[in-house]
């Protein structure tokens, strides 16, 4: 991807290629083309995971899920049942102190690889917010080029107008200047004095003015 030009850094961000971050130039250069820069995030950021890493965000899925809870539950239901009533030797006899022992160990595994998952988790909405950036970045940039371009066809219109103008205003002038004297100048009248010839080109402001001002029919019995 090229790099942006110091005039399009200049205009649309006031600063210098140089100081530019690599998601403006990024976004910058995408402009200048033309080209898309949507993508799927959570896609490129799956395929980047390793097997553990995958472990560890089923293992939180899970972990954080009813099934768990209801499974559990059953579990030590099932636990305190045989040592209490169903065993006549129970192998972990009230107050359980094996099956703590176990709950301990399960919660110093369980929660490192949760805390694994919920880091992976905020890169990923790390990513997804600078992709969103990046997005409404280039969105903003486009607004404004459609703005000035907008800007430049009416420049260019306002200024045909005026050209078409001036060439009506020289027209009517060549036209008053060739036509032949009135019967006033041959008997010795001064001459009168004619209008200029821009008064003849009414501005649309006129034009209004004279609607307003001008009678209206009126009404049919």
């Amino acid at each position: 991807m090229p790099e942006p030009t110091q005039d399009t850094a200049a205009l649309w961000f006031g600063r210098e290629a140089e100081s530019l971050s690599a998601a403006e130039q990024s976004v910058l250069a995408a402009a200048r083309q033309r080209a898309i820069i949507s993508r799927d995030v959570e896609q490129g950021f799956a395929e980047q995971l390793s097997f553990g890493q995958r472990l560890a965000d089923q293992v939180a899925v899970f972990g954080g899920s009813w099934s768990f809870i209801i499974v559990f539950a059953v579990i030590l239901a099932a636990w305190v049942l045989l040592n209490t009533l169903l065993l006549v030797r129970p192998f972990d006899a009230y107050p359980f102190i094996f099956l703590n022992l176990i709950l301990s160990m399960l919660a110093a595994i369980q929660a490192p690889v949760i805390m694994m998952s919920q880091n992976r988790q905020a890169a990923r909405d790390r990513a997804d917010a600078a992709h969103d950036y990046e997005i409404n970045l280039k969105a903003e940039i486009e607004i404004m080029a459609l703005h000035d371009k907008l800007d430049h066809l009416r420049t260019e219109q306002i200024e045909a107008l005026l050209t078409k103008q001036q060439e009506q205003i020289a027209l009517l002038t060549r036209l008053l200047q060739a036509a032949p004297p009135g019967p006033d100048a041959a008997r010795g009248a001064p001459p009168q004095t004619l209008a200029s010839p821009a008064a003849f080109i009414a501005s649309p402001s006129d034009t209004s003015a004279l609607a307003m001002c001008s009678p209206k029919p009126a009404a049919s019995a």
